[in-house]
């Protein structure tokens, strides 16, 4: 197969519903820009029938459709990874399954690369979600932008982003088990931009983050690219320590003068069921960056490929 100029790389998780309509609007967006192209769709251990509706999109076009099927769910970005990995082209695009971000919306970025940015990132205008999820996402985008303040992004959360072959190669090779690729790719870039893209309802089904699975995606961010809430946590200790002790001087000044008494007892309680919480929380902190290198050290296979469809 003659090399493509564009690689389109789509996870896919219980999105049969929007398999058809994903692939309309994005063979017609990526055939009106008269460049080659491939799309590598990663099947992220789907339950639904995604797997069937891929094969045969996949028979449609099979120069330019390739399938990656995991053995399970491995993630998001696992499933970007492994598209990173075995895309050809020189311009790599990243996007949703949900079509929330317009295919439409692609010639936009490839404009952007051709002026010559290693990395475009996006952020969504006249956004459509829930109202809680516009609420969380400010919060944290602004969160995000006090603790990394290196990380220039606008929205964090667009999936529809545009990386010079380059940035792809050195993302794929790290290795790493987890990871929040526009982070990484901005560690990398060297003339990076932001371009606005439209956002539309999704398509068909629910979305498949949780608020769970919603706070661990920032936790990935967090943890992966700053030592912020270690800081954080050196700083409340070394403030409460010094706290404590001008306090335990004060009440041993105190026993002196006055002698024993019994009626401050709740409020000691009170202090130390708050000293307890803080280092419990800051124990999970620390847990949370000692899980992460645990599974960086046992080394195990970040992904597992079940099957490959391709030309």
């Amino acid at each position: 197969m003659s090399k493509p100029y564009i690689s389109v790389v789509i996870p896919v998780y219980n999105e049969e519903k929007n398999l058809e309509e994903l692939y309309r609007r994005l063979t017609q967006s990526l055939d009106a820009t008269e460049r080659s192209y491939e799309i590598i769709l990663v099947n992220d251990g789907s339950r639904d029938q995604s797997s069937a509706a891929l094969k045969t999109l996949f028979e449609r076009r099979p120069k330019q459709i390739r399938i990656i099927e995991f053995n399970g769910n491995f993630g998001q970005h696992m499933a970007i990874m492994a598209g990173f990995e075995r895309v050809r082209g020189e311009i790599v695009i990243t996007l949703d399954a949900d079509l929330q971000n317009p295919p439409e919306e692609i010639p936009k970025l490839i404009v952007a690369m051709e002026a010559g940015h290693d990395v475009v990132n996006t952020y969504r205008e006249g956004r459509n979600d829930h109202w809680w999820r516009l609420a969380v996402s400010a919060m944290h985008n602004k969160l995000r932008a006090w603790m990394m303040p290196k990380l220039k992004m606008k929205d964090e959360g667009c999936m529809l982003r545009a990386y010079s072959r380059r940035i792809v190669d050195l993302m794929a090779s790290t290795g790493e088990t987890t990871t929040f690729i526009p982070a990484l790719a901005l560690n990398y870039a060297i003339n990076p931009t932001e371009v606005g893209v439209a956002h539309e309802e999704r398509f068909a089904g629910t979305s498949n983050y949780t608020f769970y699975g919603l706070i661990r995606y920032n936790f990935d961010l967090i943890t992966g690219f700053s030592l912020f809430p270690l800081q954080v946590f050196t700083f409340i200790g070394i403030s409460v320590s010094f706290i404590s002790f001008i306090f335990v001087l004060f009440l041993s000044i105190r026993r002196i003068i006055i002698g024993p008494e019994a009626e401050g007892i709740f409020t000691l309680f009170a202090i130390l069921f708050f000293l307890m919480g803080i280092v419990l929380l800051g124990l999970g902190i620390v847990g949370e960056y000692v899980g992460r290198i645990y599974q960086e050290v046992r080394k195990r296979p970040r992904f597992v490929i079940r099957d490959i469809l391709e030309d």
